[in-house]
């Protein structure tokens, strides 16, 4: 099981080609994509999260740990810009010996609006969370393990639903691999970067992107994607962002 919040140099973020997601996912710019973001602390982490509201943008509580700063990175101008972030809330339930299958979820209050983006709604899976059910998944991570230049720029790719799903951890595949051999997943860098669910109305935000193993469960990227679903968590984040000024 590998935590996808590594540590890698903001220099190769900020010049990295429009890449992410291992395995061939899709380059997206347009939808629920336009919300998604990158990330980037102090310690040289590089994380992915999901604007829910014009200055609050939403990520694993694995990506914001204690000790150091975290900026967005807008790339709505053309040349990167790195955004302040006022205030971070870690989701109280969260133990980080235990973000696989716990309260993975954290927010983070922007001092200004993010330009050129759009906001999604969080929601919460379809309850019961089947076998095969199929997620999308996004993020700005890398597209060659330990390739930090490979990163940078909003890729989705369509996973579905294998193991015994649950309120606490689901877990998704390629369908073309089942797992079994290198096929798409989440890398280094898609870690707190949002899984959407098809509902009526459109594409909802259900979860959080938190681990990754390849193939057969060993190590690197490409076998299984990791996901916290919000199910236990959206009142946490309504009532968060409520206290910050924003209504979802």
């Amino acid at each position: 099981m590998k935590k996808l919040a590594t540590f890698i140099a903001p220099v190769l973020l900020l010049a990295a080609p429009a890449h992410a997601i291992v395995g061939g996912g899709t380059p997206q710019t347009d939808g629920a994509a336009r919300a998604v973001v990158t990330i980037v602390g102090s310690r040289g982490n590089s994380c992915t999260g999901t604007l829910i509201a014009p200055k609050i943008v939403l990520t694993g509580a694995h990506c914001v740990p204690p000790g150091a700063d975290y900026k967005i990175v807008d790339r709505s101008g053309g040349e990167p810009q790195l955004l302040n972030v006022r205030a971070i809330a870690i989701h109280p339930g969260y133990k980080a010996q235990v973000h696989r299958a716990g309260a993975d979820v954290a927010l983070l209050q922007l001092e200004i609006p993010l330009k050129g983006k759009s906001t999604v709604p969080v929601g919460t899976p379809n309850i019961p969370i089947r076998v095969g059910s199929r997620f999308v998944i996004a993020g700005t991570g890398v597209t060659v393990r330990g390739d930090g230049r490979s990163g940078g720029a909003t890729r989705v790719a369509g996973l579905v639903v294998t193991g015994q799903p649950g309120t606490l951890q689901i877990r998704l595949v390629d369908p073309v691999t089942n797992g079994v051999r290198d096929g798409i997943g989440a890398c280094t860098g898609d870690s707190g970067g949002p899984v959407f669910e098809d509902k009526p109305n459109g594409a909802v935000l259900v979860g959080v992107i938190s681990w990754a193993t390849g193939p057969n469960s060993g190590d690197g990227c490409g076998g299984l994607t990791g996901v916290t679903p919000l199910t236990l968590y959206r009142d946490w984040i309504v009532q968060t962002a409520r206290s910050w000024g924003a209504a979802l």
